[in-house]
């Protein structure tokens, strides 16, 4: 028998056959290899456990599998397409943008081809819990690191945005 709430999705993780959780755990960090390593650690005793592997899991990525990540997440500002997991994470996660002004809009739209053109991948910070202008002035602030002061701070990034995804699927 499964225990209501966030036991009973544990359960639903840790039982379910390996491609399912690994699709699973795909749409909370895009990076197969974090999926095949973090399903494959099954069964995990909590939520806090599995979250905390996760987390360990993304700080760990190679930049080759942080690149791949990349890739799943939209620009702060863009319009989420599709049905997957990480596309209604993504509408989730970014609902305050529809807050926005236009300047912040048009400031975090030049901000995202400009820190694109500087880094080659796009912005990535965790925006829920942020407000537009938040997410703009992270954005300008970025835009002034060294590229491997970056690739620090984008790592810091997913790990936050893939425990969130993972509490958020465990409730």
């Amino acid at each position: 028998m499964t225990k209501p709430g966030g036991d009973d999705a544990l359960a639903r993780f840790n039982d379910a056959p390996q491609a399912e959780a690994a699709e699973q755990a795909f749409g909370w960090l895009g990076a197969p290899a974090f999926a095949m390593v973090l399903t494959a650690g099954r069964p995990y005793a909590s939520v806090g456990a599995l979250v905390t592997r996760a987390a360990e899991l993304a700080r760990a990525l190679s930049w080759g599998h942080v690149s791949a990540a990349l890739d799943a997440h939209p620009r702060i500002g863009d319009r989420v397409e599709g049905a997957s997991a990480s596309a209604e994470a993504s509408r989730r996660e970014q609902s305050g943008m529809a807050d926005a002004d236009d300047e912040v809009r048009t400031a975090i739209a030049e901000g995202n081809r400009a820190y694109e053109e500087r880094f080659g991948h796009v912005f990535l910070v965790r925006a829920a819990g942020r407000s537009p202008e938040e997410m703009r002035r992270e954005l300008e602030r970025r835009l002034s690191n060294t590229p491997e002061a970056e690739r620090v701070e984008v790592q810091a990034q997913l790990v936050e945005i893939t425990a969130l995804r993972v509490r958020e699927a465990m409730r």
